[in-house]
């Protein structure tokens, strides 16, 4: 009886063990190094979040890639992913907190980890792009010459 019990006072005390150990938030920093000062998006199906680069961002873990788009005025932007991997901690609660606190660290995604540091490829050697935007305003010029 005592046994029983004890048992289930742990399943309803551990739930959710690494939520509560290292929560839904994780904190990643974005380095671009041959491009500094880009701006990233780094989007997964919890959200969506910015930072610039090199520079660190709090996410919303997910069992999902984490997403990196990174931009820079005149430069081609870059798109690279990592994977999220399953945290230790994830597998021992199902040992010792059950299949509910193993179900909440999943769907709440405190269950996951990314890297704590991204580099995404963007390059911004050599001169910026100016091309299109010259060609814009020509465009815009000859069309304000013919209106007039």
């Amino acid at each position: 009886m005592r046994t029983a019990l004890l048992a289930v006072l742990v399943i309803v005390i551990l739930p959710g063990c690494a939520s509560i150990v290292t929560g839904h938030n994780e904190s990643v920093s974005v380095q671009t190094p041959a491009c500094e000062g880009s701006t990233c998006t780094l989007t997964n199906d919890k959200g969506t979040w910015y930072v610039k680069a090199p520079g660190s961002v709090t996410v919303h873990r997910a069992y999902g890639d984490l997403t990196i788009t990174c931009t820079k005025d005149g430069y081609p932007s870059a798109v690279s992913s990592v994977s999220s991997s399953t945290k230790g901690m994830a597998f021992g609660n199902i040992l010792f907190g059950g299949v509910i606190g193993a179900g909440v660290d999943i769907g709440t995604g405190a269950a996951y980890d990314y890297p704590v540091v991204i580099s995404n490829p963007i390059d911004c050697k050599g001169k910026p792009n100016t091309t299109q935007a010259t060609g814009n305003a020509t465009a815009i010029e000859k069309t304000t010459a013919a209106v007039h």
